[in-house]
């Protein structure tokens, strides 16, 4: 069993930066796929993008592509979420969860806010 704990997040201006953490429990943290997550008041739950076990192959939502960053440490079993031009519809709770294949995903993050507004 993977446990995920989240850090960063809160609030920001339009325009601006946040990084997202999200480090992982257990010895085999490279072996897995990372996705990231989004959740805004009232909608469903949106796919954000995601990272192979080696970093080497990332994937992002058109949303956000070209705006956000996902990386990965697999010395400190932590994948990260670097959003930059940031906008008021970024503004969501989001997760990151462990893929246990190209479409399902368990294990999930605590969550974290991110708001986005003037």
């Amino acid at each position: 069993q993977v446990q995920l704990v989240q850090s960063g997040g809160g609030l920001v201006q339009p325009g601006g930066s946040l990084r997202l953490s999200c480090a992982a429990s257990g010895r085999t943290f490279s072996r897995y796929t990372m996705g990231w997550f989004r959740q805004a008041p009232g909608k469903e739950r949106e796919f954000v993008g995601r990272i192979s076990g080696s970093g080497i192959i990332t994937l992002y939502a058109d949303s956000v592509k070209g705006r956000f960053t996902i990386s990965r440490d697999n010395a400190k079993n932590t994948v990260y979420l670097q959003m930059n031009s940031l906008k008021p519809e970024d503004t969501a709770v989001y997760y990151c969860a462990v893929a246990i294949s190209s479409s399902r995903y368990e294990y999930w993050g605590q969550g974290t806010q991110v708001t986005v507004s003037s």
